[in-house]
């Protein structure tokens, strides 16, 4: 029989030292103290005979694992675009685990389900994209862009008459998909997964963007079904392809349009970077992940796709034992027609929390906020001596060089060593680069100080290189 007392003091334990980390995260050295194999044997390699009780347990494991542990929700964070996680949604986020449930179906977990989708609809209107777009709640833009391609896939086969959940890929009509020079790699390996292959890459310009003549002229080279994927938000750059003349060319085409933005997305729901993604409402699908930008715990991608139908029937199933939405293709449909998983926890709900504690214009000053302190950070970092700001900076993203690749290296090698932020080196147009990608709703001048301050340390340290 279930004993609540039992929880009490685990709870009690990890709430302290929940506190605890969060507390240190101001001050911390950014990166971890230690690797994986050297706290192998602080985890155990066998598994001892004996249990331990459940609240020494957590302390195991809070101990075990601090000298490991990155402060990525710290403001000075700055490696990849990966936000902190707001309070409420934090705290959500517990109580998603307290509760429990396995959120796949309306009628089973109808406090999940409602939840969610309350924050489909506030998403959906925040980015600015068709109101009658289903919504469903991922791992991540990984598996966001796997559902949006799915849905793709289905459609650009029925449309052509083949009847992909019947007959499968064999024999079937080739699927053509183009994407920009410098996509993320994630559409590639959702390709790959989708049994579509490698894509046609399309020349994209010095900022990243795809061109759209370069578009047409791919798509003019053949026919059949076609995908078109472009991005909001380039991993470098920060850059937005060009959506209202790329989508005219796709639609001239017949190709579906599924827009990756991952962190970019997020854009829309600000009036100060808005004009970023003009024209992105007219794709059919989009995907992007609210562990970045809004700042809500880890795991959470949202996919959003116009044609209910195709996404439907692309992931969904339909089992005896399973009670599903008596709304069908024309209602709300159960969670698990959306996704990749049968069984999930309601990630979604923290998107609630995040959105309902923040309002409309919380979220804009979030969004805002970010862009700002990225065009700070290179304002202040491009006047220091050596240094090259090498795009342009027109959302959260800023990319340097410090001279030659060597230097640059060392630079990027300084930071983490010196621990007062994190800072990723990269390679971008065949050299190597400092990337800065801004993401923490936490992030504030102070924060902006210790960077720079940080960069003109490292810069003085490698003088010479």
């Amino acid at each position: 029989m279930l004993r609540p007392e039992d929880y009490d003091e685990p709870l009690d334990r990890a709430a302290e030292h929940a506190r605890r980390w969060l507390g240190s995260i101001p001050s911390r050295h950014v990166g971890p103290l230690t690797t994986a194999d050297e706290l192998a044997e602080a985890f155990g390699d066998e598994l001892p005979e004996a249990g331990l009780d459940p609240a020494d347990t957590v302390d195991l494991l809070a101990a075990a694992a601090a000298p490991g542990l990155m402060a990525m929700p710290s403001g000075r964070f700055y490696g990849w675009v990966i936000g902190g996680t707001l309070p409420a949604a934090m705290a959500a986020d517990w109580l998603v685990s307290a509760w429990d449930q396995n959120t796949g179906l309306r009628f089973a977990t109808p406090a999940t389900a409602a939840a969610e989708e309350a924050a489909a609809r506030w998403v959906v209107k925040l980015l600015g994209l068709p109101a009658r777009a289903d919504v469903g709640f991922t791992t991540g833009a990984s598996m966001a862009n796997f559902s949006g391609l799915a849905a793709a896939r289905w459609r650009v086969l029925e449309r052509a008459g083949w009847d992909l959940n019947e007959r499968g890929l064999a024999g079937g009509p080739r699927v053509r998909v183009f994407v920009g020079a410098e996509r993320h790699d994630s559409i590639d390996m959702a390709l790959r997964m989708l049994g579509l292959g490698a894509p046609e890459s399309v020349a994209a310009d010095a900022q990243g963007r795809i061109r759209p003549e370069a578009l047409a002229a791919a798509l003019d080279r053949g026919e059949g079904p076609a995908v078109v994927c472009l991005q909001a938000g380039n991993l470098h750059s920060g850059a937005f392809d060009p959506f209202p003349e790329a989508i005219d060319v796709a639609r001239t085409h017949g190709a579906w349009v599924h827009v990756d933005g991952a962190f970019g997305l997020w854009a829309a729901a600000s009036a100060a970077t808005r004009p970023l993604m003009r024209g992105a409402e007219q794709a059919d699908s989009w995907a992007t992940d609210a562990h970045k930008n809004l700042n809500v715990p880890y795991d959470c991608g949202i996919v959003v796709c116009q044609d209910a139908v195709a996404l439907r029937r692309a992931l969904g199933l339909h089992a005896d034992y399973l009670v599903h939405d008596a709304h069908g293709d024309h209602g709300p449909g159960d969670p698990f027609e959306k996704v990749p998983e049968l069984s999930r926890r309601a990630r979604g709900v923290p998107v609630w929390a995040a959105l309902r504690s923040l309002g409309r214009s919380g979220v804009d000053a979030l969004v805002a906020g970010l862009a700002a302190h990225a065009s700070e950070l290179a304002r202040r970092i491009g006047e220091l001596p050596g240094a090259e700001v090498l795009n342009d900076v027109v959302f959260s993203q800023v990319t340097l060089a410090f001279g030659s690749g060597e230097r640059t290296q060392a630079v990027a090698d300084y930071l983490v060593r010196d621990g007062r932020v994190w800072m990723s080196g990269s390679r971008w147009h065949g050299r190597a680069v400092l990337r800065i990608s801004v993401a923490n709703w936490s992030s504030d001048g102070q924060d902006a100080d210790i960077a720079f301050a940080a960069v003109r340390d490292a810069l003085a340290a490698t003088e010479g290189l």
